[in-house]
């Protein structure tokens, strides 16, 4: 499928009219990176996607039609943002573990550990009672059978997943437990006020709309800073003694403010209870039941805030034995078979990647995408809305595509292109560089009015 026929099915999903797909044009070399899955596509498509929802709410908001166009190379470049992201002219260091990756087990099956956050580290080392250096986990899991290690993992709630085929997942109970959830979900959860979106003369489709963003390292993150990019007030939370990836801090945290809240404090709760009654969405990305565990239920907030829109993203859908598993967008591919085609495409017996994290960016405007449908629908009929989306439930979408050869009209990006595509500001962090917005929009052009904050760097309230 081309960009534009993805889109269509898109837009088509989320049951809008088709005749405003006229308003987007796909520019640029088609070339794709080299994946047996159609990642290009992916990307430029899922980026118009929202696009073409900001542009519907700028005209609900009493502004004409515009035109939209998506460069289909500086779509793959933000889809690896993280890697283009500069710091007074040096690159941002490897947020990976050094023994983060794949290894093989005894049984011959291959494993994926997922170590970047410290707490994740140690408690992968201390499962398996070796040094913190590749050769010794290497010897380590040579011991063990990858699914019982697996699941020895997963009850310790560390981070890791066998690599299975794509046939081996399609009978797992947990991907038949998704498999009749929609890509995205966007529903009426309770009665509640129409509310008009954003505020009466605002110069952006999203000027006044109040965004309360808990998340944390890619995708959700994304979303967060695409409504950002359409002007919403987007407030980041998050906790001293939560660990953090820093370049992902930096790449997702342009256009927001970030205060910090301890919620094991009982004033820093009463303090997001405040927030939340001014909020017009609050969105999540830890696991199904983890905050609802602290009172942050969908049910519970839009009680306290009838209107809201609750947002949730988890790695494995909110159904099923897995729903509650830590899971990131690596782990998602290696235990959908993902990972295991991407090597077989390669001819390899190790299994491959992606060429960047195609279900976290694609699963971050899709969220972008529903939040704002969830407005739309909320301005006209009132209520409070529920959105969901997972990167599983991503994956399978990926999946569902025609696949090409791995090096079938592929290009990696050139320097010049990447420069291109980069845009600098003075961040919190020093001059920093880093992939400005893909969408070339002819009213409300895309931006980020607000560089990237330090952690903690602004008061938990909203702007007046």
């Amino acid at each position: 499928m081309s960009a534009a026929a993805l889109l269509a099915s898109l837009w088509e999903m989320g049951g809008g009219e088709p005749e405003v797909l006229q308003q987007v044009t796909f520019s640029g070399d088609g070339a794709q990176l080299p994946s047996t899955f159609p990642v290009g596509d992916v990307s430029a498509a899922s980026i118009a996607l929202q696009a073409l929802m900001a542009a519907q709410l700028w005209q609900a908001r009493g502004s004409t039609a515009q035109k939209i166009t998506i460069d289909r190379r500086h779509a793959l470049a933000m889809f690896k943002s993280d890697r283009y992201l500069s710091i007074n002219g040096k690159p941002a260091d490897d947020p990976w573990s050094k023994i983060a990756g794949y290894y093989q087990a005894g049984d011959g099956r291959w494993i994926q550990l997922h170590t970047n956050f410290p707490h994740h580290r140690d408690g992968v080392l201390a499962i398996l009672q070796c040094a913190e250096e590749r050769a010794a986990v290497a010897k380590a899991i040579e011991g063990w059978k990858a699914a019982e290690l697996e699941q020895v993992l997963a009850d310790a709630d560390m981070c890791a997943a066998m690599i299975r085929t794509e046939q081996e997942w399609q009978e797992h109970p947990q991907a038949q437990a998704i498999a009749e959830l929609p890509l995205f979900e966007v529903r009426k959860i309770a009665d509640g006020p129409v509310v008009p979106i954003g505020q009466q003369g605002g110069q952006r489709p999203l000027s006044g709309v109040r965004v309360l963003d808990l998340s944390r390292v890619i995708a959700a993150p994304v979303g967060a800073r695409t409504l950002a990019q359409h002007g919403a007030d987007v407030l980041t939370i998050s906790a001293a003694h939560l660990p953090n990836i820093m370049p992902l801090v930096l790449d997702t945290g342009r256009g927001k403010r970030s205060a910090q809240l301890d919620l094991r404090n009982a004033e820093a709760r009463q303090k997001l209870h405040e927030l939340i009654r001014g909020a017009d969405v609050f969105m999540q990305a830890y696991r199904p039941g983890a905050i609802a565990g602290l009172g942050y239920s969908a049910e519970e907030l839009c009680a306290l805030n009838p209107g809201l829109i609750h947002v949730s993203l988890s790695a494995y859908g909110h159904v099923g034995h897995w729903a509650n598993r830590r899971g990131f967008d690596s782990l998602v591919q290696s235990a959908s078979g993902i990972a295991d085609a991407e090597g077989r495409a390669a001819g390899n017996a190790a299994p491959g990647k992606l060429p960047f994290q195609v279900l976290d960016h694609a699963t971050g405007y899709l969220l972008a995408y529903a939040t704002m449908l969830a407005l739309q629908k909320r301005a006209v009929e009132g209520g409070s809305w529920q959105v969901r989306v997972s990167l599983a439930q991503t994956g399978r979408w990926l999946q569902a595509m025609p696949r090409r050869g791995l090096h079938e009209d592929a290009a990696e990006l050139r320097p010049e292109e990447i420069t291109a595509f980069l845009q600098a500001s003075s961040s919190g962090f020093g001059e920093m560089q880093a992939i400005a917005p893909v969408e070339k929009m002819s009213l409300t052009p895309a931006h980020f009015a607000l560089p990237a904050p330090t952690l903690g760097q602004h008061a938990p309230v909203w702007l007046p």
